[in-house]
């Protein structure tokens, strides 16, 4: 009678939890909809199975529990609870599987009027590269990477020369517009992901993954890296900015080219502050530096 009892407080307190919980998602802020309706309907299934089963052997705890003088009863077969079991499996496996390959389908599926933006991960920051007034982006190999070329750019690509290089700074992109992340990683695993878009892909070194969202709340947003990458991973912090049309060319007008990143510097230029890359480094390294001492 207790583990019965048992049983049931436990569904009760597990469903009562889910509905009263003041931890959920964020809000969302792009056309990911999709992502959340999805987990709302594994929700509502694997919680249905879940309380149906546990209820179940709490009606079995009690309801064949020991009592003087009697027997168990052995059934070795039953065709009619296997076909059963076998229909209702396989319709709650397929209501899982449907609506996730529907959202897939739209998540590889890139518009065509979708921009590129270059994001690159590296121990432990984000950098980021969009088109110039060419509207492509220039070819890249890690192999390029060097401190004054910190995202690989191949110079000899003419496509490349007019790419904007937004290195360890915030990342400004317009709202209402479809944009194509490009993932590239210099070093280990990272994941780039902003909880209010939703979408979210690994970064593997040596490969270009992608995903695609629309942006449709201006605001700002914080990046999280979302694959175990270092000792520095918590500190993998970045910012996503969306602004209006007018703000966002505005913006963009302020940066660098890739071309003008690598014009030769002016005399003098050695005695200059460090670059980003260096300075966001020595900022990681002393926040690792201050978490190891305590």
């Amino acid at each position: 009678m207790a583990v019965a009892l048992v049983l049931v407080l436990v569904v009760v307190g597990s469903v009562l939890f889910h509905l009263l919980s003041p931890w959920w998602w964020t809000p969302i802020a792009s056309n990911w909809s999709y992502i959340d309706n999805t987990i709302i309907i594994t929700f509502w299934i694997t919680g249905v199975v879940f309380a149906a089963v546990v209820l179940f052997m709490a009606y079995c705890v009690f309801r064949f529990r020991h009592r003087d003088g009697n027997r168990a009863a052995y059934e070795p077969e039953n065709k009619r609870l296997e076909s059963w079991l076998t229909i209702v499996t396989a319709v709650g496996v397929t209501a899982l599987l449907v609506p996730g390959l529907f959202v897939w389908s739209r998540f590889v599926n890139v518009p065509s009027d979708a921009t590129d933006v270059e994001v690159v991960g590296q121990q432990w920051q984000w950098s980021f590269r969009l088109p110039g007034k060419d509207g492509k982006l220039g070819t890249s190999d890690t192999r390029d990477v060097t401190a004054d070329n910190p995202l690989g750019v191949i110079a000899s690509d003419p496509n490349g020369q007019d790419d904007v290089v937004v290195e360890a700074a915030d990342l400004h992109l317009p709202v209402g517009k479809p944009v194509k992340m490009l993932l590239r990683s210099i070093d280990v695993l990272h994941d780039f992901y902003v909880p209010e878009f939703r979408a979210k892909m690994d970064m593997i070194p040596g490969s270009v993954t992608y995903f695609w969202f629309t942006p449709t709340k201006t605001g700002t947003f914080q990046v999280l890296c979302a694959e175990l990458c270092g000792q520095g991973h918590p500190l993998m912090h970045g910012v996503v900015m969306v602004d209006t049309q007018q703000d966002y060319l505005a913006w963009l007008g302020q940066q660098q080219t890739f071309a003008q990143l690598s014009a030769p510097q002016q005399t003098g230029s050695a005695d200059q502050a460090p670059g980003k890359t260096t300075a966001s480094g020595l900022k990681i390294a002393a926040k690792l530096e201050t978490v190891g001492s305590r």
